[in-house]
C-alpha cells in the first residue's frame, strides 16, 4: 500500500492551475488573482486631517496662541485659500489641508470664541494629519497569494480596480455509487441508507471555491455507471465515492478503466480510507473516495482539498499542527490513523484528545471533531503530554 505523502504527490501530479477569466469586482469575492492588480491613484490623493478641529501652520504651533479662524474645510470641500501666519482654518475629518506645513489642533483642545482661538498650554505632539499616499501610491500591485476576501475588495475598489484577472473556478463533477443510497429526504427501502459523500464533497469543494457539479447516484451496474460517468465530461475533476474496492459489485475501476482510466494507484496505507484511487479520465483528473462517509471526509481533507488549491493556483503546503496529547493513546499498526478529536485551549500548544469510539462509520463524531490527530504508522503507545501532530478541520 502507497504511503500517504506518497499518494499526496501523485494526486497533486494529476492537476495543474486552471486558466484565466476576467471578472468585476462585484463577482470576485473568494476568487484568486492569477495577475496583479495596479492602483490607479494614490490613497490618500491629498495630505487631508485626521480629526474635527482646526488647521493651522506649524509655527504657530506654541502654547497659549491665539489666531484667527480664516475659513473651513470639510470633506469633499477643500478650503480655497492661502492661510497666513496667525491665522487658523476650520477643519473637518477627510478634508485636505489648507498648506503643506501644518498641524491639525483637536476641537476639544481649543478655546473658541467668535473667530478666534487660542491654544492650550499643553500641546499635542502628533500633527493629527494623514499623509498623501499614506495607503498606497498610484503604480503599486496587489495580488494576495489566498482567495479574495470582503477586506481585499475594499482595497481594491479603493485602488480604483473595477475587475481583475483570476483562476477559473474548477469544476468538480460528483459521482456517489450503490445500490444501498437514496437521496436525503427519500424513503430509503428495507436494505438501503442515505448518500451522504455526495453533500460533504459538493460542500467542501464549494468551500474551496470550485463549482460542484452533483450527479445523479450510480448503480451497482455498468450502463448506470457509464451514463452518469458521460455526464460528468467537461469537469476538471471526476469525485466518486464508493464501489473502488474489490468485490462483486465494486465496478468504479472497471468501468472507468473500460472508459479510458489511467489509473495512478490504487490502496493506501491510512486508516480510515484505505481504498483510495486516483487517476486521469479524459481531459480530467479522478479521485476515487471510499464509501464510508467517514473515510471519505478524511480522504478528501487529505487529497481533494489539496488538489483544488492546485487548481486553483494556491500554495499547497502542509495544513499540519501541533498540539499536546491529553490523554494516553495506544500504537498504530501498519497504516498511519487519522483519528477524530476535539481541542481544548492550551499554553503554548492546544490540547487534542481523541474519541474513544474511532468507528468509522460514525459520523455524529466527525461532525463534533476540531481535527484529525495523526497517528504515524507504526507509532508506538503515547502518553498524555507528548507532542502530536493534528489536522485541524473547518
Amino acid at each position: 500500500m502507497l504511503p500517504v505523502e506518497e499518494a499526496l504527490e501523485k494526486v497533486l501530479a494529476l492537476v495543474e492551475p486552471l486558466g484565466t477569466e476576467r471578472v468585476s469586482l462585484r463577482h470576485a469575492l473568494g476568487r484568486v488573482m492569477a495577475e496583479p492588480a495596479t492602483a490607479q491613484l494614490t490613497q490618500p490623493p491629498f495630505s487631508g486631517s485626521a480629526m474635527d478641529g482646526y488647521w493651522i501652520d506649524v509655527a504657530d504651533h506654541l502654547p497659549g496662541a491665539t489666531l484667527t479662524v480664516e475659513g473651513e474645510a470639510a470633506a469633499g470641500r477643500a478650503y480655497d485659500g492661502t492661510p497666513t501666519p496667525g491665522q487658523a482654518v476650520r477643519i473637518f475629518t477627510g478634508a485636505p489641508v489648507p498648506g503643506p506645513n501644518g498641524v491639525v489642533v483637536l476641537q476639544e483642545n481649543v478655546t473658541r470664541e467668535g473667530d478666534t482661538i487660542t491654544l492650550p498650554q499643553e500641546l499635542e505632539t502628533h500633527n493629527n494629519i494623514r499623509p498623501k499616499g499614506q495607503d498606497f501610491a498610484q503604480g503599486e500591485s496587489f495580488c494576495p497569494d489566498r482567495p479574495l476576501t470582503a477586506r481585499d475588495l475594499g482595497l481594491l475598489a479603493a485602488m480604483n480596480v473595477a475587475a481583475v484577472t483570476v483562476r477559473r473556478r474548477p469544476i468538480v463533477a460528483i459521482i456517489a455509487t450503490g445500490d444501498e443510497l437514496v437521496m436525503p429526504g427519500e424513503e430509503p427501502g428495507p436494505d438501503q441508507i442515505i448518500c451522504s459523500n455526495s453533500f460533504i464533497v459538493a460542500a467542501l469543494a464549494e468551500r474551496m471555491g470550485a463549482e460542484a457539479r452533483m450527479l445523479p447516484i450510480a448503480r451497482d451496474d455498468r450502463d448506470s455507471l457509464r451514463t452518469v460517468f458521460d455526464l460528468a465530461k467537461g469537469a476538471d475533476l471526476v469525485v466518486t465515492s464508493g464501489g473502488a474496492s474489490v468485490g462483486a459489485h465494486d465496478l468504479v475501476g472497471e468501468v472507468a478503466a473500460e472508459l479510458g482510466l489511467d489509473r495512478s494507484f490504487w490502496k493506501i496505507a491510512m486508516r480510515p480510507g484505505k481504498p483510495l484511487m486516483a487517476g486521469q479520465i479524459g481531459e480530467a483528473a479522478m479521485l476515487g473516495l471510499p464509501g464510508n462517509p467517514v473515510s471519505a471526509t478524511v480522504c478528501a481533507e487529505l487529497f481533494l482539498r489539496p488538489m483544488l488549491r492546485k487548481l486553483a493556483g494556491l500554495p499547497t503546503e502542509s495544513r499540519v499542527q501541533q498540539a499536546i496529547l491529553a490523554t494516553d493513546t495506544g500504537p498504530t499498526g501498519p497504516r498511519t490513523h487519522y483519528m477524530r478529536a476535539t481541542l481544548a485551549p492550551g499554553d503554548p500548544l492546544p490540547r487534542v484528545t481523541p474519541f474513544d469510539n474511532q468507528d468509522s462509520a460514525m459520523l455524529s463524531l466527525l461532525s463534533q471533531a476540531d481535527c484529525l490527530l495523526i497517528r504515524p504508522l507504526g507509532d508506538g503507545p503515547r502518553k498524555a503530554g507528548e507532542t502530536v501532530e493534528i489536522l485541524p478541520l473547518d
